[in-house]
């Protein structure tokens, strides 16, 4: 497999940077949202050193298609980073309730300096940061309760700031997506384009595949052969081409010949895996679970 890096970072999303960092004075806290599958990959390392010693909370987003039981492992793991996490999902609607009192929770402090002060009505101000295509839009639109971000299913669609009075009692200050410049670890660059946080241009297609297919064979064999009609003597021992093909095979994907359009099987296997068709899924859990 090539060990060279993956590299996307187009130039708004430099500006973006500097955005979050001239804006921080104007907010109370810091809202990061992240991919339930993919935490640890779709965390931009920069964040905390742009945001410093404020307040943050971290949203672990489209909970509904991640692992339940490694997403605990996930809260558990910033607990006892004494970081703040809460799961939820913009299309489920789960624990989107929640935020407004998490948020609270944790300006607690700041809230009984304001009663102190005979400020009580004084509305808190959050801004929320985090990868493109990490459902931010999805989200700014339920807290508003109408259509304030613009929501398409790829990156980098919000490009500019954007405030929004939500219906949980704060006001929300959209940023747009930011990545980092390049991926050191090659491993989080795959997991970005299997969820579809960066563009599918970025890794060829058959390849990212054959990641996928190996990927999910090994964490959830039950249900990668369950859902591809396999059965696990068949499959294992297979290198990741191989697997693919397998899958194309039993999904009848052939071409003049009899060979197997393993590109076909490639696109079908990330859009089963996108929508949560294979089952639910994490593709990392916490170093220390």
């Amino acid at each position: 497999m090539p060990s060279q890096q993956i590299q996307w970072f187009p130039g708004h999303m430099a500006k973006t940077r500097r955005m979050i960092s001239e804006n921080l004075k104007n907010v109370d806290i810091v809202i990061e949202l992240l991919d339930a599958r993919i935490p640890q990959s779709s965390k931009n390392p920069e964040i905390a050193g742009l945001i410093g010693q404020k307040p943050s909370l971290v949203l672990l987003n489209k909970a509904s298609l991640a692992d339940p039981s490694v997403t605990k492992e996930w809260v558990s793991d910033y607990a006892k980073r004494g970081i703040r996490a809460l799961p939820v999902d913009c299309i489920t609607g789960e624990n989107l309730n929640k935020i407004g009192v998490f948020v609270r929770e944790i300006l607690s402090d700041k809230l009984k300096k304001y009663e102190e002060k005979g400020m009580t009505g004084k509305r808190l101000k959050a801004m929320i940061v985090g990868i493109p295509n990490v459902g931010k839009s999805s989200l700014v639109n339920r807290l508003s309760g109408q259509k304030k971000a613009k929501v398409e299913n790829r990156p980098g669609v919000t490009l500019n700031k954007q405030w929004v009075i939500t219906n949980q009692g704060f006001e929300l200050l959209d940023m747009p997506g930011v990545l980092w410049p390049k991926f050191e670890d090659r491993l989080t660059g795959e997991n970005l384009a299997a969820t579809g946080a960066i563009k599918d241009a970025i890794l060829d297609t058959e390849e990212l595949g054959m990641i996928l297919a190996k990927r999910l064979f090994d964490l959830y064999p039950g249900l990668f052969c369950e859902r591809y009609k396999l059965s696990q003597d068949e499959a294992e021992g297979l290198d990741a081409y191989e697997l693919l093909r397998l899958v194309g095979k039993k999904r009848g994907f052939l071409v003049s010949g009899g060979e197997i359009n393993t590109e076909r099987a490639a696109l079908m296997l990330l859009d089963e895996f996108r929508s949560s068709k294979i089952g639910r899924i994490s593709l990392e859990r916490p170093q220390n679970a």
